[in-house]
C-alpha cells in the first residue's frame, strides 16, 4: 500500500447523521489511534463538515456518485447502484486500497455488497454480524453472534459462528479459552427445537472450540460465556432488548439522583462511577458489529451512531486488523477443510 498505517474505509454517507457524525467519529480516530482515513460519499458534503483548520494528513476523500436508502431492498439496490458510497468504500477494501471497512448505513446493503465485492471465506456458508455486549464482570464481554444476518440457521451454520467467534474473541477480546454458549431455552442437551439439538452435538463434537453447553437467556451477561452463537432473528431480539434495557438503566439513574445542592455534590463524588457505568452499558463505547465470514474486515453500525460510536467501531476494526482475525480465520478454515497450509 501506498502509506504505511491501518487505511480504514469509511462509508461517509451512510447513518442518520451522515456525513457530520461520521467525519467527527473518523477524524477522532485519526489523531487518537493513527489510521488512515478514506472517506467515501459525495466530496461536497463531507468538506464542508471537515473543519478549516483539521490536519489533513492522513485523510483521502474518494469520490462516490449515489447512497442506498434505508427503504430500499438491499440486494437489488446494491446491483443496480454500483457507485453508491457503501459499493465504493467495499471496493477499496477488495482491492487492498483500504484494510477494513465501516458503514452505519443500511446493514442489509452493507451485507450484500460485501458478499457480492468480498465474497466469503471458504467454508463459511453464511456470514454472521458479531456484536459485543457487557456483563455483570467488569472487563469480560460476551460477544453474540449471529445479531442479524441470518433469521433462519441450520446447525452447521451455528457450528461455523462459534469457530469464527472463538477466534475474534481469543485475538481482538484477548480471552485465552473463549467458553462457548448455544442460546437455548434450558442448559439440558435434548432443550430446544431439533435444529438446536442437532447444534449442540455438533458444537459438543468440534475440538476447535470449548463448548460449554447451552446458554439461557439470564446467562447471556453473567460473564460465565465468553461467545454465544444464535439464529439471527433471535439475536437481532436480543441485541435491541439490550440495548434499550441499557438505556432505561442509565436514564433511571439520571432521574434518582439527589436534586439541588446535595444533588451537585453527590453528582460530583460520583462522577467518575457514573462514568464507567456509562461506559460498560452504552452500546456507544463498542460502536459497531463485525461482519465475520467474509472475505474481509467489515464493520457495520447503528444507523443512529454519533461521533463517539464511529470512533470506537474505527478502534475495532483497527485492532482486528493489528491481530489479523481475517488471516486467522482463514487459516482455521484451510485446517478444517484439510488443505494445507
Amino acid at each position: 500500500m501506498g502509506t504505511t498505517g491501518v487505511r480504514i474505509a469509511i462509508d461517509a454517507m451512510g447513518g442518520d447523521y451522515a456525513p457530520a457524525e461520521i467525519v467527527a467519529g473518523a477524524l477522532r480516530a485519526k489523531e487518537e489511534l493513527g489510521v488512515h482515513i478514506l472517506l467515501v460519499g459525495d466530496p461536497q458534503q463531507i468538506e464542508a463538515v471537515i473543519p478549516l483548520k483539521s490536519n489533513r494528513l492522513g485523510i483521502e476523500i474518494v469520490p462516490a456518485q449515489d447512497t442506498i436508502g434505508m427503504d430500499e431492498e438491499p440486494l437489488s439496490a446494491v446491483r443496480r447502484k454500483r457507485g453508491a458510497s457503501v459499493n465504493v468504500a467495499m471496493d477499496l477494501v477488495k482491492n487492498n486500497q483500504a484494510d477494513a471497512i465501516f458503514s452505519a448505513g443500511h446493514s442489509g446493503a452493507a451485507m450484500a455488497s460485501a458478499l457480492l465485492r468480498l465474497g466469503r471465506l471458504p467454508g463459511i456458508d453464511r456470514p454472521a454480524i458479531g456484536t459485543v455486549f457487557p456483563t455483570i464482570k467488569a472487563g469480560k464481554p460476551v460477544l453474540i453472534l449471529d445479531v442479524g444476518a441470518n433469521v433462519d440457521c441450520r446447525p452447521k451454520f451455528l457450528e461455523q459462528f462459534a469457530v469464527m467467534g472463538s477466534i475474534y474473541s481469543q485475538y481482538v477480546l484477548g480471552i485465552s479459552e473463549p467458553k462457548v454458549g448455544l442460546l437455548n431455552i434450558g442448559e439440558e442437551e435434548n432443550k430446544g427445537n431439533e435444529a438446536a439439538v442437532r447444534a449442540h452435538e455438533l458444537l459438543r463434537e468440534n475440538t476447535q472450540i470449548n463448548f460449554s453447553g447451552n446458554a439461557e437467556g439470564r446467562d447471556v451477561l453473567s460473564g460465565e460465556f465468553d461467545v454465544i452463537v444464535c439464529d439471527g432473528f433471535v439475536g437481532n431480539v436480543l441485541l435491541k432488548f439490550a440495548e434499550a434495557v441499557g438505556g432505561v438503566i442509565l436514564q433511571i439513574l439520571r432521574e434518582e439522583l439527589p436534586q439541588g445542592i446535595r444533588g451537585q455534590i453527590g453528582t460530583a463524588i460520583l462522577k467518575p462511577n457514573l462514568k464507567r457505568v456509562k461506559q460498560r452499558m452504552d452500546h456507544a463505547e463498542h460502536g459497531g458489529a463485525l461482519l465475520l465470514g467474509v472475505n474481509g474486515i467489515c464493520f457495520i453500525g447503528h444507523g443512529s451512531s454519533q461521533a463517539p460510536s464511529i470512533f470506537s467501531a474505527i478502534r475495532m476494526a483497527k485492532e482486528a486488523v493489528d491481530n489479523q482475525v481475517l488471516e486467522r480465520l482463514q487459516s482455521k478454515y484451510k485446517v478444517l477443510q484439510g488443505e494445507p497450509q
